[in-house]
């Protein structure tokens, strides 16, 4: 006879971390996690489910593309409105698909990007890929990634206030125009940005906020955005992932996203 498995504040813990290191690419797992009804609690309750919206069509994903291209193409790449342009090897704007549901929003590019002119391409952008693939069953071109600013700060710094200014309109148009059903907020500072807030990510995440394109909740449909954990903090503080995980997890309820089975 099967015995029952019974839920502590330890079974939680460990089975929430097991999940967190296959997020994170492990491949095995130092012991087996019971397989009974036990699951773990998220921080906050999630709201009922975003209806899904209608599929997209392949005209209107060409549309799309096309009007993210010209947004690239003729403003961002000549881009001179702050200092980073002096600095910069190349702008990064954005990936993925036009019609993505889920939008992943970092701060701003680093060394890897700033070569290759593609978002979350080194270390931080293979776990972004890894929570992606392996934690959320999806593929990262089914998706879009971006960040908040286009060019690197020198030395990977915090972008400066002047510098989210010049660029917070590009970002605003992205997401205007592939109009995701949830935005992932990867670390403080573009959790900041889309939030207008001081508030800390260890405060923010966790819970859903809404986000508003046109700036006030009394213009358009808000769109719920869930802060987490840049992926580069992540790599600095693994004890933090299982948190991170939690936050995915919130994501998928809502939008009816399965966990992958393992």
């Amino acid at each position: 006879m099967r015995m029952a498995t019974t839920r502590t504040p330890l079974t939680d813990a460990l089975r929430q971390r097991f999940e967190a290191d296959a997020l994170l690419g492990a491949d095995a797992l130092p012991i087996r996690i019971p397989t009974g009804s036990v699951s773990t609690s998220p921080v906050a309750t999630a709201p009922a489910k975003t209806p899904a919206r209608p599929s997209v069509g392949p005209e209107e994903i060409e549309s799309r593309s096309r009007a993210l291209s010209v947004i690239d193409g003729a403003e961002v790449k000549p881009c001179t409105k702050c200092a980073l342009h002096a600095t910069r090897t190349k702008t990064v704007f954005g990936v993925g698909s036009p019609a993505g549901r889920i939008m992943f929003i970092g701060e701003a590019p680093g060394h890897d990007e700033d070569v290759s002119g593609e978002p979350f391409v080194g270390r931080a952008g293979q776990l972004l890929t890894d929570m992606i693939q392996k934690g959320m069953g999806l593929k990262r071109e089914e998706v879009y990634i971006a960040n908040v600013l286009k060019c690197r700060p020198p030395n990977n710094r915090t972008p400066a206030t002047d510098e989210i200014a010049a660029c917070k309109d590009y970002l605003l148009r992205q997401i205007d125009i592939i109009k995701p059903e949830g935005i992932i907020a990867l670390g403080a500072p573009a959790a900041q940005t889309l939030l207008n807030t001081r508030d800390g990510i260890g405060k923010l995440r966790g819970r859903w906020h809404d986000f508003h394109v046109s700036g006030t909740a009394m213009i358009g449909e808000p769109i719920p955005v869930m802060p987490t954990f840049h992926p580069a903090y992540l790599l600095r503080d693994p004890t933090q992932k299982g948190k991170a995980w939690a936050d995915l997890k919130m994501v998928m309820a809502r939008l009816g996203i399965p966990i992958p089975q393992r």
